[in-house]
C-alpha cells in the first residue's frame, strides 16, 4: 500500500509541474501581448509615409520577420496601415481622414495588433490621428431670412444660424464677422460645449419706406493656421407698419364735363398713394359729410378705384357747378386718411338731337317702276337754334334713289336708277339727319323697300347645244338626259314647262320618238333605235315659264345613235347557190402565188364593228394555200404535186372587230383537174373557160335557168326604176345593169359595190360553166362594181354561150 501511495504521489507531482509550466508560459505571453505602444501622426499623410520602425521599437530581429509571418490587424473598416516585413517599418497604405474616421470624437485613435508566429507574440498598439485644419466653417443654410418690423426698438437681438467646422480644437470655428451696416451688428457668443454662435443686434431704427430689404454677409472664421472661413447671406426684410397716411396728387382739382353726358361716363379718376404696403396701403374712397346730396346723387364714386362717373342726367340749365370733398382712408390697424376737394363744371352742349319723321312710304313696288317715281316723303326738325338747329338729310350712297327737297324741311325720295329684283330683292333705306352743331348730333330712321317680281327674265339653259349619245338597241322609255333650265324670277314667273318643238323626219314626228317630262326636263326615248337605220336626230326643246305674258327659250338637242356590234358579217363572195359549201375547180398546173378564190364579207355595222379579218378555220393542207387576212384572197403557196389529194377542203371564217366579235363561215371545196387552163395575171383581163356542165343532169339545168331568168327580170326592173329618178351628174355615166349604194359595200340585184380604201382584185366564179374575168384595179377613189353579165355577151370564146359571168368593173358603166 505504501508503494502504491508513493506512485500516486509521483504522478501528482508530475502533473503539477506541467500546470506550472503552462501557467508560466501563459503569463509570459499575456504580458508580452499586453505591452502597448503609442504613436501620433497627423491626418492626411501621403500613402507610403513611414510611421515607425516596429522591429526596433519591439526589439525584433528584422531577419526573422518573414519567417514569423509578421502582420498587422487594424480594428477599422479599412486597412489604413501595413508593415514592411523586410525592414519592419509601419507605413500608411491609404490616406487617413480624421473627420471621416472619428466623426463625433474630439480625440481619434487607430488601434492595431502586430502578430508574430513561432513563437506567437501579439503586440497591441494605438496610433493617434492628430487633426489638421483641412475643413472650412460651413453654415447649414446659405441664406438666412429674417423678418423685422420697422417698429422694432433699437438694441433688439436676433439669433442667427451658427457655422459648423468638422475640425476640432483651435481648428474649429473661432469667431464671426458681419458686413458693414449702419443698422445691424453682431455679438459672438460661446455655448456650453465651447461652440461659437452670433447674435444680430439692431443698432438703428428701421424705415421700410426708405429701405425695405437689407442684405448682409455673415462670415465664420476658424482658429487654424492658415485660417479658413465660410459665409452665409443674411436677408432682413423690413415689415411694414401703418405709419404713412394716404396722399392725393393735388389737394384740390377742377374738371369740366359736357351736359347730357351718358350715365356711366367717366368724369375723372382720383388717385391717392400710400407709402405703406399690404393692408396699410389699401385705400378706400368716400364722400365727406360736406358733400351735398344732389352731388352724390348725380355722380358716383367708386370706393375701390376712385373713379367718378356720371350717375344722373346732367343739364346745364339746372346745375352748372358741382362741389365735392373726397376722403382716402387706408385699411391699417390704426387707419390714416387724406382728403381733396373737387369742382365739376358742366359745359353747355348741343344736347337736342334732330328728328326725322317718315310721312309716307310706298312698299312693296314692282321692279319695273318708272324712274322719278316718289317712294317716300320725309320731314326733319331740330329744337336747337343757330348752327345747332340747321340739319342735313342723307341716305346711303350707291343706292338707286335720291332725295329731292320739296319744301322747308320736307324731302321726297324718288327712283333714280332702274331696279332689278334679281340683283337686289329689297333695300334697307336709312334716313340720317345731322345738325351742324359742334359736335354734330344726328338721328336716323330705317325703312325697308321690297321689290315685287316681274316676268322679265327668259329661262336659261346651261348650254346652248346638247349632244347626247345613245347606244342602239336601247330599251324604250330609257332616260337619255336631264335638260334643266333656270329662271331667276319668282313664283309662277319661275315655274317652267318643257316640251319638244315638233319636227318631222321621214314622216315621223319627234314626239313619236322622244318624250320630255314637262316638269323637270327629263328626256326619254320612246322606241328602240337601230344604228343601221337611224344615225342621228336633231331637234329643239323649249322651256317656257308661267308668267304673263310667258317667256321662253329653246335649246338644240343632237341625238347621236352609237353603233353596237349587232350585225354579223355576210359572205357575198364566192356565190353560194345552196347552203354554205362552194365547189370550185382549179387546174392542177396552177403556178405558185396564183389566185384561187377570194372571200368577200360585208358588215352593216360601222367603224371598227365593220372591219373584217379572214382566217382559215380548217384547211386540208396548210402548206398549199395562204389566206390574206385583210382582203380574203386565197392563193397557192406552191405548185400542186402528184402526191396532193385531188380534193381540197377550205373553211374560211370572216370575223368583225366588235366586242364581242361576230363571224360567218364559208366552205370551199376545190377540185384539181387536168384540163389545161390558161394562166392569167392578176393585173390583166383575160377570159378563162372550163367545162363542167356535162356532169349535171337536165333537171339541174332547168332549175338554174329559171333562177337566172328571175334574177335578170329583177335587174331590169331595178334599172327602170333608177332611170326614172332625176338625171345624175354628167361626171358619172348611168348604170345599165347595176344598183349603187352610197355607203359601205352592199349587195343589190346581183351587183357588188365597194367604197373601201384598199383595192380589190376579185376572182369570182359561178358554180356553173361560165367565164372567169379578172380586171385591173381602178384608180383611187373609184367604186368597184361586181355585176352579173348576161350570158352570150361575146366575152367567151367557147361554144357554150349560156354561161353567166361575174365581172369586176371600175366604173358605173357596164362593159359589154
Amino acid at each position: 500500500m505504501a508503494r502504491t501511495h508513493t506512485m500516486e504521489s509521483a504522478t501528482t507531482m508530475e502533473s503539477n509541474k506541467r500546470y506550472v509550466v503552462l501557467a508560466l508560459l501563459f503569463i509570459k505571453v499575456y504580458f508580452a501581448s499586453c505591452s502597448v505602444s503609442h504613436y501620433s501622426i497627423p491626418e492626411e499623410m501621403k500613402e507610403g509615409s513611414v510611421i515607425a520602425n516596429l522591429a526596433n521599437d519591439l526589439n525584433l530581429d528584422v531577419r526573422t520577420l518573414n519567417e514569423r509571418k509578421m502582420r498587422v490587424d487594424i480594428i477599422a473598416n479599412k486597412k489604413y496601415l501595413d508593415v514592411n516585413k523586410e525592414t519592419g517599418e509601419l507605413y500608411i497604405v491609404e490616406k487617413i481622414d480624421r473627420e471621416h474616421l472619428c466623426i463625433t470624437k474630439l480625440s481619434c485613435y487607430l488601434k492595431l495588433e502586430v502578430i508574430l508566429e513561432n513563437p506567437v507574440r501579439i503586440f497591441n498598439m494605438e496610433v493617434e490621428i492628430v487633426d489638421i485644419n483641412d475643413n472650412a466653417p460651413e453654415f447649414r443654410r446659405d441664406v438666412i431670412h429674417l423678418d423685422v418690423s420697422e417698429a422694432t426698438a433699437k438694441g433688439e437681438r436676433f439669433s442667427l444660424s451658427n457655422a459648423v467646422d468638422p475640425d476640432v480644437g483651435t481648428n474649429s470655428v473661432k469667431t464671426y464677422y458681419l458686413s458693414e451696416s449702419e443698422y445691424f451688428n453682431i455679438q459672438v457668443q460661446t455655448g456650453r460645449d465651447g461652440s461659437k454662435f452670433a447674435d444680430l443686434i439692431l443698432t438703428k431704427t428701421l424705415d421700410r419706406e426708405q429701405q425695405a430689404v437689407h442684405n448682409l454677409i455673415l462670415t465664420a472664421v476658424d482658429g487654424g493656421t492658415p485660417a479658413r472661413s465660410g459665409t452665409a447671406s443674411v436677408i432682413v426684410r423690413v415689415l411694414d407698419t401703418n405709419d404713412n397716411a394716404p396722399r392725393f396728387e393735388k389737394n384740390s382739382t377742377k374738371v369740366t364735363i359736357s351736359e347730357n353726358s351718358p350715365i356711366g361716363s367717366l368724369v375723372m379718376h382720383l388717385k391717392a398713394t400710400d407709402l405703406d404696403e399690404g393692408s396699410n396701403s389699401d385705400i378706400t374712397y368716400t364722400y365727406s359729410l360736406y358733400t351735398q346730396e344732389k352731388t352724390q346723387e348725380t355722380f358716383n364714386l367708386n370706393p375701390t378705384t376712385g373713379e367718378i362717373t356720371v350717375k344722373g342726367m346732367l343739364n346745364y340749365e339746372d346745375f352748372k357747378i358741382y362741389d365735392m370733398e373726397v376722403i382716402a382712408t387706408d385699411k391699417g390697424t390704426n387707419s390714416l386718411s387724406g382728403q381733396c376737394t373737387i369742382k365739376i363744371l358742366v359745359e353747355d352742349m348741343n344736347d337736342n338731337h334732330p328728328e326725322v319723321s317718315i310721312k309716307s312710304f310706298q312698299s312693296p313696288v314692282n321692279e319695273n317702276i318708272e324712274l322719278g317715281t316718289v317712294i317716300a316723303v320725309v320731314s326733319v326738325s331740330d329744337k336747337d337754334s343757330g348752327d345747332n338747329g340747321i340739319v342735313d338729310l342723307s341716305i346711303p350712297k350707291n343706292m338707286p334713289f335720291k332725295l329731292r327737297e320739296s319744301s322747308d324741311n320736307y324731302y321726297e325720295l324718288v327712283v333714280s336708277e332702274p331696279l332689278d329684283r334679281e340683283k337686289v330683292t329689297e333695300y334697307d333705306i336709312t334716313f340720317t339727319v345731322t345738325d351742324r352743331g359742334s359736335p354734330p348730333l344726328s338721328d336716323n330712321e330705317t325703312m325697308t323697300l321690297e321689290l315685287l317680281d316681274v316676268n322679265d327674265n327668259v329661262p336659261q339653259f346651261p348650254q346652248s347645244f346638247y349632244t347626247i349619245r345613245v347606244m342602239e338597241n336601247n330599251a324604250p322609255g330609257a332616260l337619255l338626259s336631264s335638260l334643266t333650265a333656270f329662271d331667276p324670277d319668282l313664283h309662277e314667273n319661275q315655274y317652267l314647262v318643257y316640251f319638244i318643238i315638233e319636227k318631222e323626219i321621214a314622216n315621223t314626228s319627234m314626239s313619236m320618238l322622244f318624250s320630255i317630262n314637262p316638269e323637270n326636263g327629263n328626256l326619254y326615248a320612246l322606241k328602240t333605235f337601230d344604228y343601221e337605220i337611224e344615225k342621228e336626230f336633231l331637234f329643239h326643246i323649249e322651256a317656257r315659264d308661267s308668267g304673263s305674258p310667258p317667256l321662253s327659250s329653246n335649246v338644240t338637242v343632237h341625238i347621236i345613235i352609237v353603233d353596237q356590234n349587232d350585225n354579223a358579217p355576210v359572205i357575198v363572195s364566192p356565190w353560194r347557190a345552196h347552203g354554205s359549201v362552194v365547189e370550185e375547180k382549179i387546174p392542177r398546173s396552177t403556178d405558185k402565188g396564183s389566185l384561187v378564190a377570194k372571200v368577200i364579207a360585208l358588215d352593216t355595222d360601222s367603224v371598227h364593228n365593220s372591219r373584217i379579218t379572214y382566217q382559215f378555220l380548217q384547211v386540208t393542207d396548210a402548206t398549199l394555200f395562204s389566206l390574206d387576212q385583210y382582203n380574203g384572197e386565197i392563193r397557192t403557196m406552191r405548185m400542186f404535186s402528184y402526191r396532193d389529194p385531188r380534193h381540197q377542203r377550205l373553211v374560211v371564217v370572216a370575223k368583225d372587230n366588235g366586242q364581242p366579235a361576230l363571224s360567218a363561215t364559208v366552205t370551199i371545196k376545190l377540185s384539181t383537174v387536168e384540163t389545161a387552163v390558161k394562166a392569167y395575171s392578176d393585173m390583166t383581163e383575160m377570159p378563162l373557160e372550163y367545162d363542167i356542165f356535162s356532169d349535171l343532169n337536165l333537171y339541174l339545168v332547168i332549175g338554174l335557168g329559171s333562177v337566172s331568168f328571175l334574177l335578170l327580170i329583177t335587174i331590169l326592173v331595178t334599172i327602170v326604176l333608177k332611170c326614172q329618178k332625176p338625171k345624175p351628174s354628167k361626171t358619172a355615166a348611168p348604170c345599165r345593169n347595176s344598183v349603187i349604194s352610197e355607203r359601205n359595200s352592199t349587195i343589190a340585184d346581183s351587183t357588188l359595190v365597194s367604197n373601201d380604201a384598199y383595192w380589190y382584185s376579185l376572182f369570182l366564179a359561178e358554180t356553173r360553166k361560165g367565164k372567169l374575168v379578172v380586171r385591173q384595179p381602178m384608180p383611187k377613189g373609184s367604186r368597184y362594181i361586181v355585176s352579173s353579165i348576161p350570158r352570150g355577151t361575146g366575152l367567151t370564146d367557147t361554144s357554150d354561150s349560156a354561161a353567166s359571168t361575174l365581172q369586176v368593173r371600175g366604173s358605173c358603166a357596164l362593159f359589154d
